[in-house]
């Protein structure tokens, strides 16, 4: 387990708003730090803000009239939220988009390729990196000449996370991993990130609607709901919170529970009240 507190922060989110066309309140005072070599986890529903604070890091707001009104965004103490996206990845930061994005008429190798398109250590280096991310992701290697428009679902995830990984970068923003994949390829996924974090230090802050396999793998998590943190804490603690076992785990001392019974939750929560 990652000890957030001995560990160097390499990027602070600082009481942020986000207003989409100067008039839609999205993000009403979000904070959260992610620690160097840790898995950070963002959780909630879906609509509350998740990808809205990601794309406020990575600098995207703007291609979709939105902008940061309150707060700051710092990465290794730097103010990042005024530069542009290509700053950023410059920087070491890099977003895998929800929706996975490939280059459909491209080969699975000629996506990953592409993330070391603004390298410059040489194609020996991109070529030896090409192997690394196989090593990680061997059904790649499979089917490295098959155009990625033509992959699965969980396959198209994979090109996005090592077309990400190509970039050699420092911090990893994934957004929705989980997302229209089925239960054994999201924990394919899941344990990709954990051996990715831990064999090459790459530092994780994803947004996941799927808490319980989120709060897994992460060291440490950030509950939105309605673009607020309304809860945080190290992963394990929030497995065992009764609050985030009932309403979003659907258990609770009695046992499961079913979406019938817990339905009203937005009238009951005890850190709402």
């Amino acid at each position: 387990m990652l000890d957030a507190a001995k560990t160097d922060t390499l990027l602070e989110v600082n009481n942020i708003e986000v207003i989409y066309n100067h008039v839609i309140l999205v993000l009403k005072g979000v904070s959260l730090s992610v620690p160097k070599g840790g898995i950070t986890a963002l959780l909630g529903g879906n609509g509350a803000g998740k990808t809205t604070t990601l794309k406020a890091i990575s600098n995207l707001l703007r291609s979709e009239r939105g902008e940061v009104t309150k707060g700051t965004i710092l990465y290794r103490g730097e103010r990042v939220q005024d530069g542009s996206p290509a700053d950023l990845v410059r920087k070491g930061v890099i977003q895998v988009m929800e929706g996975r994005h490939c280059f459909e008429h491209l080969t699975v190798e000629e996506n990953l390729l592409t993330g070391a398109y603004t390298r410059k250590d040489g194609r020996a280096e991109v070529m030896k990196d090409l192997e690394m991310v196989y090593s990680y992701f061997p059904r790649l290697k499979e089917r490295r000449k098959s155009q990625a428009g033509y992959t699965s679902g969980g396959e198209q995830q994979m090109v996005a996370m090592g077309r990400a990984l190509m970039s050699r970068p420092e911090t990893i923003l994934l957004d929705e991993p989980s997302m229209g994949l089925a239960p054994q390829l999201v924990e394919q996924i899941f344990e990709i990130v954990k051996a990715v974090n831990e064999g090459e230090g790459v530092t994780f802050l994803l947004a996941e609607q799927n808490t319980n396999v989120a709060l897994r793998y992460a060291h440490y998590g950030y509950i939105l709901e309605s673009g607020r943190v309304v809860m945080d804490g190290p992963a394990a603690q929030l497995r065992e919170n009764p609050d985030v076992k009932e309403f979003y785990l659907g258990m609770s001392d009695d046992g499961r529970k079913s979406f019938r019974d817990v339905r009203s939750y937005r009238r009951r929560k005890r850190w709402l009240a």
